[in-house]
């Protein structure tokens, strides 16, 4: 395999400050979002230890995560396979973010400053030339940012703290599901709508919005991967 220096994923998602573990989790599972690892695949420490230049251990340590996120399973002498990502099992996920995130937009609608509000619309409205032009890597650090200020706009530092460990932890799909066929202007028009709620100081109508937002992105996720295996199997 080739090497790939860690770095080369450091700037890709707020994890960028974690430990080797954290990076090297985060740059298997994207291939594992982006169907770049099939299920089946055999990831073995040693072999990507090696891909990634570095020692067993924060490998071991990011394949036990990965484990613990029903992504892959450990087989006796023979490392870890990737499992098969079930519509199911990735409706799960986006649930519990869901819930996450409905609980910090109903928050912040109450508690967000005059300058936190007019930070989120910006970064709302800079977004806008890259939904238009289609342009997903441009839009995706907007789109982590709107959903970060929403969790620092709560004053709620532990919901924060646990609300960004999440999302960076799921970060690989949420930018997968950006790739399905007319995403990007529907998570626009989503996040006006979450925008709208909140200027007029409506908790409730804000998280039901914001939960709309996350489970379409599941469901964006799956067509996503579904229409990616037709395509390979039609060897296009």
């Amino acid at each position: 395999m080739q090497n790939i220096p860690l770095n080369v994923y450091a700037d890709r998602t707020a994890a960028s400050k974690g430990s080797r573990a954290d990076l090297i989790r985060d740059a298997l599972t994207e291939e594992i979002a982006t169907g770049r690892l099939a299920p089946g695949s055999t990831l073995e420490e040693a072999q990507v230890a090696d891909r990634f230049g570095t020692s067993r251990t924060p490998v071991r340590e990011a394949l036990q995560q990965l484990e613990t996120m029903g992504l892959v399973q450990q087989r006796p002498r023979r490392g870890f396979a990737v499992l098969t990502l079930t519509p199911e099992n990735l409706s799960d996920m986006f649930e519990y973010t869901a819930e996450i995130e409905s609980v910090s937009a109903r928050l912040a609608t109450h508690r967000m400053t005059a300058s936190e509000r007019a930070g989120l619309e910006s970064i709302h409205e800079q977004s806008t030339a890259a939904v238009s032009a289609d342009d997903i890597e441009a839009y995706a650090p907007f789109n982590i940012q709107f959903h970060e200020a929403i969790f620092r706009a709560t004053h709620n530092p532990f919901l924060v703290e646990q609300a960004i460990a999440l999302r960076t932890r799921l970060l690989p799909f949420r930018r997968a599901q950006l790739q399905h066929k007319g995403r990007l202007a529907v998570s626009f028009q989503q996040h006006s709508n979450i925008l709208r709620a909140m200027a007029r100081g409506d908790g409730e109508e804000a998280a039901r919005s914001m939960r709309e937002h996350v489970l379409s992105s599941s469901t964006a996720l799956i067509r996503f991967l579904a229409d990616s295996t037709t395509s390979s199997k039609d060897g296009i």
